[in-house]
């Protein structure tokens, strides 16, 4: 899975990194982001076709659901069930989206009561990278007001990351954005082609401190390699 993950590059620098256009949100960086907290998603307008930043909650509502309380178990969707799983197949079908990141952590259990922390992150000198991920739109019935949430697509890991998890977000290169996010015409079985894990030669892993176990740390430090106790 991906529960926690950087995105402190500058907002500007996003946007000249994916091709934005338009009016750009207030963002501040984050060394720690969260499950259902604010964060940049790219969209491609649909009448426009201009790329969009935007900031979307993490963990994604489905159109249908009653109320919003299952959002932090909708943080990821696994890339072998999202053309099929009711919560992501209309998402997967028209709602595609890039999510931008430095880096994302997971944590390597060391014996029964501790477990380290590592940063993992891709060796590209241009920044930010990109998650794939699903956008959702829902009206809450009581307010009729809309919340726009996201999720995180994971697959298999690779031979670095699983060295801490079996799983790892689906990192796109800059080759693969304009099909995922429907710029391109492409089918079902290309977009499913496109959800592999990141080549391992292209990915690093470092010991961070432990303190990003907890959400409310949330410094520069945090993204720092460390050695491991």
């Amino acid at each position: 899975m991906c529960g926690r993950f950087a995105i402190h590059s500058p907002t500007d620098q996003i946007a000249t990194r994916f091709g934005v256009v338009g009016q750009l949100p207030e963002f501040s960086p984050r060394y720690n982001a969260a499950p259902l907290q604010m964060l940049p998603v790219i969209r491609t307008h649909p009448e426009t076709k201009e790329r969009t930043l935007a900031l979307l909650r993490w963990g994604l509502v489905p159109v249908w659901s009653k109320d919003s309380t299952g959002a932090a178990r909708m943080i990821n969707a696994r890339a072998e069930s999202v053309p099929d799983k009711p919560a992501f197949r209309s998402a997967f079908k028209k709602r595609r989206c890039l999510v931008p990141f430095d880096n994302f952590y997971e944590w390597k259990k060391l014996d029964a009561k501790t477990k380290q922390p590592y940063a993992i992150g891709t060796t590209s000198n241009e920044k930010p990278d990109a998650f794939a991920g699903l956008w959702e739109g829902w009206k809450d019935p009581s307010s009729d007001e809309w919340l726009h949430t996201f999720t995180i697509v994971t697959t298999e890991a690779n031979e670095i990351t699983n060295e801490v998890h079996d799983r790892m977000p689906v990192i796109l290169p800059p080759t693969a954005w304009a099909a995922w996010l429907g710029e391109d015409e492409v089918g079902a079985d290309e977009l499913v082609a496109l959800m592999r894990p990141y080549p391992a030669d292209q990915t690093r892993l470092w010991p961070v401190h432990r303190d990003v176990g907890n959400v409310r740390n949330d410094r520069a430090d945090l993204v720092e390699p460390i050695n491991p106790a």
